[in-house]
């Protein structure tokens, strides 16, 4: 098991946006950390009130949104809008090029979310969208399937052979973790013990394949999983 602390990590202060690089992205480049496998970008965007990101493009990425907490607002150039809460999943290939924006829908409260890039599988292909709500029944105290390559269990596709799943884990909840080959785990709120190591919000952590995985809540976690070939 490799640690990635949450101080370790690179800081962009905007203002209007204050993000936490886990991978190089942007002005924040290390060299040691460029990615892993096939997961590129782990950015966790702390936007204020009304603000946000303005039209941009993208081009052969795989995108995903998970909100933690506040609304989000999305468009693109595909025609799509829609309204992001707490426990809703995005997928976006760029695929070919695409425009969207990202907007805290609410004027007063902070939207806290993840932005995660994954290269894809497939380049050149047609953009395309899905958005689903993962309730907090469904990972409470368990692994929850939210993105994988086939879209199985309910989960939305992505392009890439990636299984990333999600869970939230109060003090003395555990479950078994899903068989993984390379593994990425990133503790999105709250604080968990990881093979007997207390990680708290921010931080992660890397296996090999074959290396034990036991997650056991500390005090109320919200944990990504990602499983990569």
């Amino acid at each position: 098991m490799i640690l990635r602390r949450d101080d370790e990590r690179g800081y962009t202060d905007y203002g209007w946006l204050r993000s936490r690089h886990t991978f190089s992205f942007a002005n924040y480049l290390d060299p040691n950390h460029m990615g892993f496998r096939k997961l590129r970008v782990i950015n966790e965007d702390r936007v204020q009130g009304g603000a946000g990101f303005g039209a941009h493009p993208h081009q052969d990425m795989e995108i995903i949104s998970y909100v933690l907490v506040g609304e989000m607002a999305h468009k693109d150039s595909m025609g799509n809008g829609a309204i992001m809460r707490s426990g809703d999943v995005q997928r976006m290939s760029a695929g070919t090029g695409v425009l969207h924006s990202e907007f805290n829908n609410s004027p007063g409260e902070e939207l806290h979310f993840l932005q995660i890039w994954i290269e894809p599988k497939q380049r050149g292909i047609a953009p395309s969208y899905e958005q689903k709500a993962f309730p907090a029944q469904e990972r409470q105290g368990q692994w929850r399937l939210v993105a994988s390559q086939e879209g199985r269990d309910g989960s939305i596709s992505v392009n890439q052979d990636v299984n990333l799943y999600a869970g939230l884990f109060d003090a003395g909840e555990q479950e078994e973790t899903p068989v993984v080959r390379h593994a990425w785990l990133h503790v999105a709120r709250g604080e968990a013990e990881i093979n007997g190591q207390p990680l708290t919000a921010g931080d992660a952590a890397a296996f090999q394949p074959g290396e034990p995985i036991e997650v056991k809540g500390r005090q109320a976690s919200e944990i990504l999983l990602f499983d990569l070939a």
